[in-house]
Parts: C-alpha cells; sequence; structure tokens
C-alpha cells in the first residue's frame, strides 16, 4: 500500500435541531457575548430560518449583523462588502448559513475582515491567508458541495471568471449538519446539490491522488447518495433520507479535501466562464457525458464505485441516478460551441483537475468531450 496523507476534519455536529449549536459555539470560539456576522443565503429570508438563526444568537447576547446580498454564486464584490459590514459590526465570529455560495462567501470574510486585503488578492494563493483569521462556523442548508469541510472557497472574480482561493485558514472551525433546514428546498435544488456530491466522491475515490484512507470516506458518500437521493427529491420532509444527504456531502467534502476532483469539474467550471448554468447540475451531466471514457483509464477503481453503488455498472448507475433524479438532461447550451468549451477546459486555472484525470485527455480529446457534453439528451 503507497503512504499518504489526511488533512484535518473540523468538529462536525450532526442531527435534527443542531442550529441550536450556533450559540454556544459563537462563545465558545469567539467569546461571551461576540459580536456575529451572519453570513446567509438569501432564500433563507423568506423561509424564516434567517431570522431564527438571528433569534438563537440574540438571546445568547451575541449582536447579529445579516448579509445576504449575494445572488447565485459569490463574486469579489460580494465578499468585500460582506467583510466591510464585519469590520463596521467588530464581528468576532462569521457564520456561514445555506448552499455553497454563502459558506464560500464566509470564509473568505473571515479572512479579509481580519486582513483588510480585497478577495482578489486571494484567488489562485497569489497572497497569503491570514493566520488569526476570525471564528468560523458552517451550517449547510444543501447537500452538495461539501464546503463545510474544506479548505477551498470558489467566488468570480471582477472579470465574472471563476477562480479559487486555498487554504487551511479557510476551513471551517466546526460544521453543523441540521437535516431540518434542507426540507424546503426545491426538488431540482436538491438533486443537482445531490449530484455534485456524488461526483466528488466519485472523482475524489478514481481520479491520480486517490489513496484508501480516503475511499473511506469516498465510498461511504457513495453510497449513502445511491441509497437516498430519490428519496430526498420525492419525499423532501423525510429527515432520515435528508440526513444522509448531508453526511455524504459532507464525506464528498472530505474526499475533495484531500484528493481533488478531476474532469467532469473541469468542464463545469469551464462552461460556468461561458453560460450562467447551475454548478450542481452542469458537474452532474459533465460527468454523464464523460465517465465512460475515464473509466477506461481506471477500472479497478470504477468497480470499487460500482460496488458502492450497489450495482454491477457504476456508469449505467450513475446514469440511472441522474435521470431519476429528474434534472433536465440537456444543457440547453446551443450557442456554446465544442471548441470554445475546449479552450476553456484547457484554460490554466483549470489544469489541476485535467491533470488529475487518470486517463489524461489531450487537447483533441478535450473537444470531443466537450461535444459530449453539448450534445447530452
Amino acid at each position: 500500500m503507497s503512504s499518504f496523507t489526511l488533512s484535518f476534519v473540523p468538529e462536525i455536529r450532526f442531527g435534527a435541531g443542531r442550529l441550536g449549536d450556533i450559540a454556544p459555539l459563537a462563545e465558545a470560539k469567539a467569546g461571551k457575548g461576540a459580536a456575529v456576522l451572519l453570513v446567509a443565503d438569501p432564500a433563507l429570508k423568506e423561509l424564516g430560518i434567517t431570522a431564527q438563526a438571528v433569534d438563537i444568537l440574540a438571546r445568547a447576547g451575541h449582536a447579529t449583523e445579516v448579509y445576504d446580498g449575494f445572488t447565485g454564486e459569490p463574486s469579489v464584490a460580494d465578499i468585500d462588502a460582506a467583510a466591510t459590514q464585519a469590520r463596521r459590526h467588530d464581528a468576532k465570529a462569521v457564520i456561514g448559513l445555506g448552499g455553497g455560495s454563502a459558506l464560500d462567501t464566509a470564509k473568505l470574510v473571515a479572512c479579509c475582515a481580519v486582513s483588510g486585503q480585497p478577495a482578489a488578492a486571494y484567488a489562485l494563493r497569489a497572497t497569503p491567508l491570514p493566520k488569526n483569521r476570525l471564528a468560523l462556523i458552517a451550517v449547510p442548508t444543501t447537500a452538495g458541495t461539501g464546503s463545510e469541510v474544506t479548505r477551498v472557497s470558489v467566488y468570480a472574480d471582477a472579470n465574472k471568471v471563476k477562480v479559487w482561493a486555498w487554504g487551511e485558514e479557510l476551513k471551517p472551525d466546526v460544521a453543523i449538519l441540521d437535516p431540518e433546514l434542507s426540507v424546503a428546498l426545491p426538488a431540482a435544488v436538491t438533486a443537482g446539490s445531490g449530484l455534485d456530491a456524488l461526483v466528488h466522491a466519485i472523482e475524489a475515490a478514481t481520479n491520480k491522488q486517490a489513496n484508501p484512507g480516503n475511499d473511506l470516506y469516498c465510498l461511504k458518500a457513495i453510497s449513502l447518495i445511491a441509497a437516498n437521493l430519490e428519496r430526498a427529491v420525492t419525499h423532501p420532509a423525510d429527515l432520515a433520507a435528508r440526513g444522509a444527504m448531508l453526511l455524504a456531502a459532507c464525506y464528498g467534502g472530505i474526499g475533495i479535501d484531500n484528493c481533488g476532483t478531476a474532469l467532469a469539474h473541469n468542464i463545469s467550471h469551464a462552461v460556468a466562464n461561458l453560460a450562467p448554468i447551475a454548478h450542481g447540475r452542469a458537474t452532474g451531466l459533465a460527468m454523464l457525458a464523460t465517465m465512460d471514457w475515464v473509466a477506461e483509464g481506471n477500472r479497478p477503481g470504477f468497480a470499487r464505485v460500482s460496488e458502492a453503488m450497489g450495482t454491477n455498472d457504476a456508469v449505467a448507475g450513475f446514469d440511472r441516478l441522474v435521470r431519476a433524479s429528474g434534472v433536465a438532461v440537456s444543457p440547453g447550451l446551443s450557442g456554446i460551441t465544442a471548441e470554445a468549451l475546449a479552450r476553456h477546459m484547457a484554460a490554466p486555472a483549470n489544469a489541476p483537475m485535467r491533470k488529475s484525470t487518470l486517463r489524461y485527455p489531450t487537447d483533441g480529446d478535450l473537444v470531443m468531450l466537450a461535444e459530449r457534453f453539448l450534445s447530452l439528451r
């Protein structure tokens, strides 16, 4: 067995009603009565979840301000505005509440609020992250990105190009997984985020960095999603299914934190620079279009995926899950050519995902694979 290293995992608190833990955690991590900035998905306001979180904190003496001014995936402007608000509020802790956008924003805000640097400074590790960031608690309300346990934040730069910041400083202190917070998710969001989590686990278990230690998380995530995704979509109030999906997304996040992603994420990040498309759906469709091609380069790895999915054929099993989830399979990107998408797939920012794919795609392969993605039906 070859050697490997696994990164540390934040404290994880799981269970219905665990949102109530944010107040004692804020006190433990930042001090009694510490001011808090709550970075919340704007959709949670209408559901009453944002107000519920603020009330929990207020009853424990934590003065709380809310930043929920972003729409879609976070941008440098969103992060900088929230960091300014955190400094003005003298926040000692940042809580991210929502999907990947809210969590990725909160993670960088905890750093930018202390350093005074704009978010753009941290793109692609151009500037070291501060060692003394604010206390950071992540509360996902979707089961997809796994951002609550990763050292990465994904956001758009001033030119609306997707970039990354990464470092141990971005990893939250605590992740709270409360299935009650996800029951109001629309079916399409449940499906898309669930496919994102599934792709995370599959890619981390089959790319060049995959290792047996990390497979413990990845294969369990695959098993949980295969057994619970359809149920979570069709029976949104089923807390057992919702909880299983939250755990799976968390395990998938641990998986990519240790071993990264591969070709499907290369495609989804590339296409995001050309057209607006939900990340989870784009990633799921990218794997649907390319999984058989990638699997040819790693039959043993995909045999383990098949076993975790409870099927003899991981490619067919993934296809069935995608279509059963109800996501629209056609990308609907008629204005984009395969050549244009392939150029973005070959861009330096997307090179790590290309290089980590065990069956390395040549430039010619990229065009062929882009065509596969765009012609999905």
